[in-house]
């Protein structure tokens, strides 16, 4: 028998009943469609962190301020990182931009609107650490720290919130009653691991501290954020910081660090990691449902070849080898199996397209190991399923067969 005659064939036993041909490529179409359903789930969830990080980039750190402690025994909450920490750290080769971060809630007026937002006092280093981009106006610069000047730039969120012009620039905003004037707005960048980065209100840290929180400690800040140059070695240039800062805050060797520097690149990868065993697991899960499908294709074999047991039996009294029996069942088998991953494969990736891109508007990353895995799962599960019953058919006895009714 050719290819074509063993095809036609395999797809009028199919057809011949159609319900029960149907029930069982629904359990394959069931199984596929959620494979590829949860390795795009897992693509998303990767593609979603590089994209958060992508934002700050992998060459940042940030050193956030911890609790002095002695033996173990925290001795208090004070704050342990400095403007002047900042300054030194800036000093280091490697380090391309550097800036204390100090945030605060704020309620923002303007005219008669009102908005609740977060204020964050920076250096003008914060525009390079987080990729800033203006759309109109500048970021303040070093004099403006010098001289705690009352600038303000604030994000498009932020703006549109207070109903203020397209172009606010030069306009007067109040924060804590203290009048602000805008001297810039940030382009739109969307959330990110800080946080949103469209509303906020960026102002000179030590307008912050002098003018609006009256701190009793103006030298100390919460967090400092360090841009490294693209080449810089993320480990070498934590030692080195690490270093710095115990030998500032003159601590003791054998005591512990005052404070904590997070490397975004590791966070990253580690996220990157568990999103990968998340996904693992979201196929494992999915994969159980193609071992249900396996199990009916099987079945139907099992319940077609003792359906056709008389017509095995007149075939192979005329002469039909084994092996032929055996292709033909299982060539039933993987076409039963080949349809269902089609449809699978089609129904899965329209539908992760469709929510990503209708539902959640965004854009779901399309890969091709779900073609892969439809196509290997058609094969796969199709000879498994049915090199059983292909085995019982072949070996089936003639004379036994022909008085089978």
């Amino acid at each position: 028998m050719t290819f074509y005659d063993i095809a036609h064939e395999s797809w009028l036993s199919i057809s011949g009943n159609k319900m029960r041909s149907f029930l069982t490529v629904l359990g394959i179409v069931i199984g596929i469609m959620a494979v590829v359903i949860m390795v795009a789930v897992g693509e998303t969830v990767q593609q979603s962190i590089t994209d958060q990080f992508s934002s700050l980039g992998t060459n940042t750190l940030m050193i956030r301020a911890g609790a002095a402690q002695n033996a173990g025994i925290r001795s208090g909450n004070r704050m342990t990182l400095t403007l002047d920490d900042a300054e030194f750290i800036g000093q280091l080769s490697d380090v391309a931009a550097v800036s204390p971060v100090e945030n605060s809630a704020a309620q923002v007026v303007y005219g008669n609107q009102n908005w609740s937002t977060s204020m964050v006092g920076v250096y003008p280093g914060y525009a390079m650490v987080q990729n800033i981009e203006m759309q109109y106006g500048s970021f303040f610069d070093m004099n403006a720290i010098k001289s705690a000047s009352t600038y303000a730039v604030i994000g498009p969120d932020t703006a549109e919130e207070l109903g203020m012009p397209k172009n606010p620039v030069g306009e007067i905003i109040r924060v804590r009653n203290t009048p602000m004037t805008v001297i810039g707005v940030t382009k739109a960048k969307g959330d990110s691991s800080m946080g949103s980065q469209d509303d906020m209100v960026i102002i000179p840290i030590t307008t912050l501290k002098k003018r609006l929180s009256g701190s009793r400690f103006p030298n100390s800040v919460q967090m400092i954020s360090v841009k490294l140059y693209q080449d810089a070695d993320n480990d070498i240039v934590t030692n080195q910081i690490t270093e710095l800062l115990r030998s500032r805050h003159k601590l003791k060797d054998g005591a512990a660090d005052d404070f904590q520097i997070t490397d975004m690149k590791q966070v990253m990868e580690t996220l990157e990691t568990v999103s990968g065993y998340l996904t693992l697991l979201l196929v494992a899960i999915a994969a159980v449902s193609l071992l249900v499908g396996s199990i009916g294709i099987m079945n139907m074999m099992l319940v077609s070849v003792a359906e056709r047991t008389r017509e095995i039996g007149i075939r192979k009294a005329i002469g039909a080898q084994e092996s032929s029996i055996i292709i033909q069942f299982l060539s039933e088998s993987i076409l039963i199996s080949f349809i269902g991953s089609m449809f699978g494969l089609v129904l899965g990736v329209g539908l992760s397209q469709g929510v990503g891109r209708f539902i959640l508007h965004y854009n779901v990353p399309f890969s091709i190991w779900p073609v892969i895995v439809s196509i290997s799962v058609a094969i796969v599960v199709g000879l498994a399923s049915g090199v059983m019953p292909a085995i019982k058919a072949a070996k089936l006895n003639p004379i036994d067969s022909l008085r089978y009714e």
